[in-house]
Parts: structure tokens; sequence; C-alpha cells
């Protein structure tokens, strides 16, 4: 019995979810974080450039994403990227003062990656 679930197609909405996520906390951070007017500019540019770091640097072949990259990644480093996008969406959320939100967040960031460890072994390989 494989109870892996990365590929799953729930999964991979929930993992959709869960970027989609990332880049509101991003938002929001640059939202309440960010001096006067530039809070416009920061509640954009900010999961702007994550977006480009997250779509960009991709390890080709990932049955999770299209297959395709733009900068071939090798798999270790791609998933400390996914890994740093993550927290950074965690720390974003406790910063802006939003702790609940952030623990439940970082519980299903868990149990997510529990579940899908094998694209996490995948990636480890690649």
């Amino acid at each position: 019995m494989n109870l892996a679930l990365a590929y799953n197609p729930v999964f991979l909405g929930l993992r959709f979810l869960l970027e989609v996520s990332a880049l509101a906390c991003f938002g929001l951070w640059g939202w309440r974080k960010a001096p006067g007017r530039l809070r416009y500019l920061a509640v954009i540019a900010i999961p702007l450039a994550v977006a480009f770091a997250w779509g960009d640097f991709a390890t080709a072949g990932d049955a999770a994403r299209s297959g395709e990259t733009t900068f071939d990644t090798p798999g270790p480093l791609r998933l400390l990227l996914e890994l740093a996008v993550f927290g950074g969406a965690w720390a974003a959320l406790r910063h802006s003062g939003m702790r609940r939100a952030a623990h439940w967040f970082l519980a299903v960031l868990v149990l997510y990656h529990l579940a899908a460890y094998d694209r996490v072994l995948w990636l480890l390989q690649h």
C-alpha cells in the first residue's frame, strides 16, 4: 500500500492553495509593515518577486509542476527554495501579528509535506 499523496489531484490542489496563500502572506506583510505610500508598492512587488523565484527556478521533470523550467535547479536547492518561501510566509504572518493564522499555516504545511514525502524524496534525489 502506497500512502504517498504528492501527485494526487486533491493534494495538487492543496499545494496550489498553499502557494497562493504564501504569496498573499507576503503581500499582507508588505501592506502592514511598509511605511506610508510604499505599502502600495510593497503589496505588489514583494509577492511578484517571490512568485518569480518560485516559478522560474524549478527542477526539470517535476511532476507536481509542468515539468518545464526557465532555470534548471537541482532538486535539493528547489526544496530549499520551497521551504524558504513557505517558511517566509509563516514568518510574514507572525511578524504581521497573525500568530494563530501562522500556527495553522505551519500545521497544514507540515502535514502536507509529510503526506507528500514521495515528492520530497524525489527532489532530494534529482
